[in-house]
């Protein structure tokens, strides 16, 4: 399997009626691919997959590949913690045109033995005819993939390469000493892409490059050529920003520098919730530092004290958070409701100093599933 270089594992945007927002994903893959990206990953654990539906699922990656149109080759994410459901998982995915491979990852939550792990692999490699890229991520999972079974894996036909998520370098050195040359092993962590490079693998599958897939490329293509200076050039640059992405759950922090590149709308699924404000903060500052969010936009935006509110509404449909001027006439500064919407039901945030205070605020409240700001903020 021609695999090699950067790749992106994918976030999903949603719209604010927390829906897939295909215009925003398929926005998001022309830039990828236009950056420069070597191949692409829809429906891993950084695209929220199991908060999905099948159909969704599904249409992510066509949309993934419709947009893509050959350009560079796609990884598709196919997981289960049941055998029989990622078997006919990966048979669904491997049947659509345009998916070059399949990632699937550990059966998570069984805790399965290693024998297991080894049986469960094999069971979907000889389901399939395209080649397969396991993921090892225990922190996730709650199974670690020994040395010892990749190694018994990269014998089955169809097991091509792994994405070794288990940020234990010694262990990454043992997979890369126990398989053979033809086994490609990607590092699943971007801070460590460049000691993986250099013991052996043979690129990254990143998070980071949503955020900055050239940089991302071409610190991995410099390495693999043993440019080191320049890839470590680019690594000490973007550093602070690979471990911000992980300052609160993936995907959280990757999905709000997007949103503050302007890339996607910041909407999450439960269970997941937007980031605290302390570790949203530490995010911005990481991004602004980095060139991707400009200095004014992260400054507070001075109004007048108490000019903003924000009405919380879960009285029928999904839980909203809508934020206002104090001096729109919905607000009636802060006192009001409108009406139609029991009190049990509803309730005013505020007065808030500030625009930046206020959306802060609105991406704090637990439970929100659409988030929206009146005409009036405009």
């Amino acid at each position: 399997m021609q695999l090699r270089g950067c790749g992106t594992a994918l976030v999903t945007p949603f719209s604010q009626d927390g829906a897939v927002d295909e215009n925003a994903l398929r926005n998001l893959v022309a830039w990828q691919v236009e950056s420069g990206i070597d191949f692409l990953i829809p429906c891993g654990t950084t695209g929220e997959t199991p908060t999905l539906a099948h159909d969704e699922w599904l249409r992510v990656i066509d949309v993934t590949v419709e947009v893509v149109a050959g350009r560079v080759p796609i990884v598709a994410g196919a997981t289960s913690n049941s055998t029989q459901e990622a078997v006919a998982k990966a048979k669904e995915v491997a049947a659509r045109p345009g998916v070059s491979a399949i990632l699937t990852a550990s059966p998570y939550y069984n805790k399965p033995t290693q024998e297991g792990q080894y049986r469960h692999f094999r069971a979907i490699a000889e389901a399939v005819d395209k080649p397969l890229v396991l993921y090892n991520v225990p922190g996730r999972t709650g199974a670690n993939l020994e040395p010892a079974t990749l190694a018994r894996l990269a014998e089955v036909p169809n097991i091509a390469a792994v994405k070794e998520a288990s940020g234990n370098m010694s262990q990454i050195a043992d997979v890369l000493n126990a398989v053979p040359e033809t086994f490609l092993v990607f590092s699943g962590d971007d801070a460590i892409t460049l000691p993986v490079i250099a013991l052996g693998g043979v690129g990254i599958i990143s998070v980071a490059s949503n955020e900055i897939p050239r940089e991302m490329a071409e610190m991995t293509r410099a390495a693999l050529a043993n440019d080191w200076e320049t890839a470590r050039r680019i690594h000490r640059k973007y550093l602070p920003l690979m471990q911000a992405n992980f300052i609160e759950s993936n995907p959280l922090p990757v999905k709000a520098v997007l949103a503050m590149m302007g890339k996607i709308e910041e909407v999450y699924r439960l269970p997941l919730l937007p980031m605290r404000r302390d570790t949203r903060s530490k995010l911005q500052k990481v991004a602004t530092d980095a060139g991707l969010v400009a200095r004014a936009a992260a400054a507070p935006i001075a109004v007048a004290a108490g000019e903003f509110y924000v009405y919380e509404n879960w009285a029928a449909g999904p839980h909203k958070a809508v934020l206002h001027r104090g001096s729109c006439g919905q607000c009636n500064g802060g006192k009001g409701r409108p009406a139609g919407h029991d009190a049990n039901h509803s309730r005013w945030h505020g007065p808030y100093g500030n625009l930046t205070e206020a959306r802060e605020a609105t991406h704090q409240m637990p439970g929100v599933l659409i988030r929206s700001e009146c005409k009036c903020v405009a």
